[in-house]
């Protein structure tokens, strides 16, 4: 199919610069992908020839002769950098509004925080499910390492143990952590707004000073809400009563949001409600408008986009949907600098994006909430869901029928139940001894938390790869990671080996810069060949090549 317009509709008029224009679609597409340089398409002959040279003159007063001709469409240079929300790139000192996102239990690791920083993104270490130990020797590391490079920690609730919860908050602000992701957030807690609003004051210009900030994760309208209004005044007199906050402190919180920016979690891997991107973004976007209004705010709310974002394509229609930043989460976990087994990556890389369903989350297990996990090649989904469901039929582990009980000793815990608790027990004594208590009084709760025991491990097992345990692997994944399959099919890309989490950032970025280049030359009343505004991965190398200024 050769590129043809559907209607001449004269734009302007293009005067020759120091090269000749090309035809075909070849020097189009290939005209597209050097994005550094401006896209001019010309009329010459009746057909259609492209320029990356010259100048423009927009409007039809010059009349067409051997100086001019007619200009029928024309994109402007948009480098990667270019893409997303200056602001939010300014105020995170961010090059490029990428998000490496904060898979739990040390997924998104050191290392991968510590690349996505210096390539000019971000990263969130995924600090939930890790100790204390584990978090400050993070900490450690990454501040001897980023110097001014961006970073930040994951804060995940933790409605079961708040007490972790405020002591990951203390070690944060002990230890000069600024900025933190927030998720699984149904509601405000305590600690997380106490992180927000220590130590916040006026400078010498009178302008309110928040030194900590939250990027909160959310997929709930009245989530957004919460996060997007100043804390509640219930919370600061508690803080105040406390005496872990001043009174100044509490009155100068209620001119600001809980957080200055939010990313838009659609359908993604772990604690998701499967939310469509395509009417989550616009909704999150509107509530942010009118409450930005509301509260008369001196600084922009950003709002970004996650779950999903597999694709060149998928990166250019967060942008166009008008997102601050994109995060990606599922298509990390199967690059080599994540902090999980190769066995995992293995299993990553074949999935499609039929391979998920949801399961019980080892976390909020009580109450009934589901994490999205692969369920290719692993039996998780099928057994924590048997196990939720004995929960709800039985108060206590006597009442199961002794054929079941046999079955959880032989294929999911392979112990007895006695022995499990046991087990069971040493973990939470050394955690949260208070659930060990209750468990003592209450048959039903401890049943409970023998069910978590097999959840919690199970993604350990995963992590370490343990394969006389692959069968229960519990590996947090959305259909993202089917659609990046699918595009990466074939090239060196495919083999997870291959994976690096910058190179794959960069192809994303890259190619939303290619394909929204390709749709404003389409909304000129262009028609290109379909393959035209689409890449197939690239090494980072070319890739870098590319963004030389080829003027």
């Amino acid at each position: 199919m050769q590129s043809s317009y559907t209607d001449k509709i004269i734009s302007g008029w293009w005067t020759k610069g120091n090269t000749e224009p090309k035809v075909g679609d070849n020097a189009i597409k290939d005209s597209i992908l050097k994005v550094t340089n401006p896209v001019f398409l010309i009329g010459i002959d009746g057909g259609i020839a492209v320029s990356q040279d010259g100048t423009i003159t927009i409007g039809n007063k010059l009349e067409s002769n051997n100086n001019h001709l007619p200009l029928y469409a024309y994109a402007p240079p948009l480098h990667p950098e270019d893409l997303g929300d200056p602001y939010f790139k300014k105020a995170h000192n961010l090059r490029y509004a990428y998000i490496a996102g904060a898979m739990a239990n040390g997924i998104t690791s050191v290392e991968m925080v510590e690349k996505t920083g210096r390539a000019g993104m971000m990263g969130f270490f995924g600090a939930a499910g890790l100790s204390l130990d584990e978090i400050e020797s993070a900490i450690d590391r990454l501040q001897n390492n980023m110097n001014n490079y961006p970073f930040g920690f994951n804060l995940i609730n933790s409605p079961n143990n708040p007490d972790l919860e405020s002591a990951i908050v203390n070690l944060y602000l002990k230890q000069g952590i600024k900025l933190i992701s927030a998720s699984a957030y149904l509601e405000l807690t305590l600690p997380l707004v106490y992180f927000r609003v220590k130590g916040i004051h006026r400078d010498s210009n009178d302008n309110i000073v928040c030194p900590n900030k939250i990027i909160a994760k959310v997929s709930r309208i009245e989530v957004a809400g919460k996060f997007f209004s100043p804390p509640p005044d219930k919370i600061l007199y508690q803080l105040v009563d406390k005496n872990m906050i001043t009174r100044e402190e509490a009155t100068l919180a209620r001119s600001i949001p809980v957080a200055d920016d939010m990313t838009a979690e659609a359908d993604s891997g772990g604690h998701t409600d499967n939310r469509p991107a395509l009417s989550l973004l616009p909704t999150i976007i509107a509530l942010r408008d009118e409450l930005a209004e509301k509260y008369k705010y001196k600084k922009p709310l950003c709002v970004g986009l996650g779950g999903g974002i597999a694709t060149p394509s998928a990166a250019a229609a967060a942008f166009s949907m008008g997102a601050a930043y994109i995060l990606t989460g599922t298509i990390n976990q199967a690059c080599v600098e994540a902090g999980t087994s190769e066995a995992v990556r293995q299993m990553l890389a074949e999935a499609r994006q039929a391979d998920v369903t949801m399961a019980p989350a080892a976390d909020m297990f009580e109450m009934g909430v589901k994490v999205q996990v692969l369920k290719r090649g692993t039996m998780f989904p099928f057994r924590a869901a048997k196990l939720y469901d004995f929960y709800c039929r039985y108060d206590r582990l006597a009442n199961i029928p002794e054929i079941q009980k046999k079955m959880l000793e032989k294929d999911f815990f392979q112990c007895s139940l006695k022995d499990e608790w046991e087990n069971t027990k040493k973990f939470f004594v050394e955690n949260d001894p208070d659930q060990i208590i209750r468990a003592e009084k209450d048959p039903k709760h401890k049943m409970a938390l023998i069910f978590r025991s097999y959840l919690g491990r199970s993604s350990n097992w995963a992590i370490t790869g343990d394969l006389s345990r692959k069968i229960d692997y519990q590996i947090w994944c959305g259909p993202a990671i089917g659609a990046f399959n699918e595009w990466a099919k074939g090239s060196f890309l495919e083999k997870y080996e291959n994976r690096e989490t910058v190179t794959v950032a960069m192809n994303l970025l890259f190619g939303a810069a290619v394909a929204t280049r390709a749709n404003w030359l389409r909304s000129q009343k262009i028609a290109l060949p379909n393959n035209v505004g689409q890449i197939s991965p690239m090494k980072l190398s070319e890739i870098l090549e590319l963004l030389k200024h080829n003027g």
